[in-house]
């Protein structure tokens, strides 16, 4: 099956390719094929060959995926760098990735001044950006025609770094070179989603991660239109999905428990009927926001569970999670296996991490640069993990539990904080929550409660009796939070990662300090 913006450039110039929600600025498949094709060309006349890696780090941009696409039609590695690191981060990957060019915007130019001084072996091209680092103008000169050696590229994307430093993930490039074949990711689209070629897709994260942006360019593998939010807003997603009769969409846990938190007569203000799939993953979903979102916006909600690894795959339906509140799904790539500390497989029913044996045609994956954690991420069976976890029902259908590495253990008893979050985050006055491990003289570790909440204003003693109270008929003593603070805002990525390590690391700073001073 051949599927690619060019053939829908040829067959249906006209049709909007992209939408950003904001502003009304339209791309169609016609001016997207022809940017592709400048940036394809651009890269040949800098030297850039196939297999080579370049990067980019920009804000949702309508440029954004003219770039990607002209990477995937270069034969190239392309990296997609978030916007919300430090320059010295920013700097690790590129070296680490070995880039040859960053392409990135005005709106971040303070920070990619510093990135310069800290990488300029990596040329820089910027839009919106007059002189000679204008994207703008070095594409301009290029022609509009596709290069002569065209060949499928395909993206390296770093993991978030939430346990440490990013990971870049790397898989080879397509066996087959053609530009316009489809993947697997187009198969579970169309297969398991039901999403259509006249799909009017919303994409409310940032694209510079992996579910928005390959979700996004299958659409456009696929024909339909993305409508791209410049940054993400409750009500105006709402007024997004009725404006551009949204079919479909991908969301993450934090964007619904946003959306719920906005006053009714908001909520009842826009037309949702038009959405038929609202996809999300990227972090588990609480129960009682899940089964909220079904009652609003009706059996649309279709969840996953894979990473960028892209070593397995779960699905889920709307109907089957009523039937099972709180499962991921069922395996649709990759065969699930629940092990042991090792290695070996549990029963079902049975807690442990989860493991996905390959199955026939999967791309085995790499974190570049770093066997170690390569094979890490392997157990003695050659089965990969992304460190959740969880267990099986005796159907099959996966739960998830929390994160190996988020893990607390007081007093010797073994607490996952997930359980605690999802409760937390139903309370009215609570807009978001971490629950973190911290240092304690006599238990080890105690639970500590970190909360955003709604109204920074109420933060203080009798909010934090309050959340007890709340906790209290819901929580075995064990998991109670001994210790509840609060901040305006969480260190939480925005497609709705949590940086638990940046809070650990706070506390165990603050603990350390502490005993130095005694």
């Amino acid at each position: 099956m051949q599927m690619h913006p060019s053939i829908h450039a040829r067959t249906q110039p006209d049709r909007p390719a992209i939408i950003m929600a904001g502003s009304g600025e339209t791309v169609t498949f016609a001016e997207l094929d022809r940017r592709s094709n400048q940036v394809a060309q651009l890269l040949r006349a800098r030297g850039i060959k196939i297999g080579d890696t370049v990067a980019l780090c920009m804000e949702n941009h309508p440029w954004f995926f003219c770039l990607t696409w002209g990477f995937q039609r270069s034969g190239v590695h392309y990296v997609g760098i978030s916007s919300r690191l430090t320059p010295p981060e920013i700097a690790y990957i590129l070296e680490d990735s070995g880039a040859k060019i960053l392409f990135g915007s005005a709106y971040l130019a303070p920070t990619l001044d510093e990135v310069a001084k800290l990488a300029p072996q990596v040329e820089q091209l910027r839009f919106d950006t007059p002189g000679a680092m204008s994207a703008e103008d070095a594409l301009a000169a290029m022609p509009a025609t596709p290069i002569a050696d065209e060949r499928a590229g395909v993206d390296m994307l770093y993991s978030s770094g939430t346990t440490g430093r990013p990971k870049g993930v790397k898989i080879p490039l397509p066996e087959d070179p053609a530009i316009d074949q489809a993947n697997a990711l187009v198969g579970l689209t169309m297969m398991a989603f039901g999403i259509k070629p006249d799909s009017v897709y919303l994409s409310p994260a940032p694209l510079y991660h992996a579910a928005p942006l390959r979700w996004s360019m299958t659409i456009q593998k696929l024909g339909g239109t993305v409508v791209v939010m410049e940054k993400f807003d409750p009500e105006a997603a709402l007024a997004a999905i009725e404006k551009y009769k949204i079919t479909d969409g991908q969301f993450v846990p934090t964007h619904f428990v946003r959306l719920l938190k906005l006053p009714e007569e908001i909520r009842r203000k826009y037309d949702t009927s038009t959405l038929k799939c609202a996809i999300h993953a990227a972090a588990p979903c609480p129960v009682p926001v899940k089964q909220a979102m079904i009652e609003w916006w009706g059996p649309v909600l279709y969840e996953y569970y894979a990473g960028t690894e892209g070593n397995g795959f779960t699905f889920v339906t709307s109907q089957e999670w009523l039937a099972r509140p709180g499962t991921v799904g069922r395996a649709l790539t990759g065969i699930v296996r629940v092990c042991d500390e090792n290695g070996d497989e549990v029963p079902r029913g049975t807690e442990g991490q989860i493991f996905f044996e390959p199955t026939e045609g999967m791309v085995p994956f790499e974190y570049h640069n770093d066997p170690a954690k390569t094979a890490d991420a392997r157990n003695k069976h050659g089965w990969s993990s992304l460190g959740d976890v969880g267990y099986e029902d005796k159907d099959g259908y996966v739960f998830l539990t929390d994160r190996k590495s988020f893990m607390i253990i007081s007093g010797g008893v073994n607490i996952y904080p997930q359980e605690i979050e999802n409760l937390l985050v139903t309370h009215p006055k609570i807009a978001d929550a971490a629950v973190i491990g911290a240092p304690d003289p006599e238990m080890g570790e105690k639970v500590v409660a970190v909360i955003q909440p709604l109204d920074m204003a109420q933060a203080g003693p009798e909010l934090a009796d309050e959340i007890r109270e709340y906790l209290s008929g819901q929580l075995s003593r064990v998991k109670m939070p001994r210790q509840i603070d609060f901040r305006e805002q969480l260190p939480r990525e925005l497609t709705g990662k949590l940086y638990k390590r940046l809070l650990r690391d706070e506390y165990k700073e603050a603990y350390e300090k502490a005993q130095a001073g005694a």
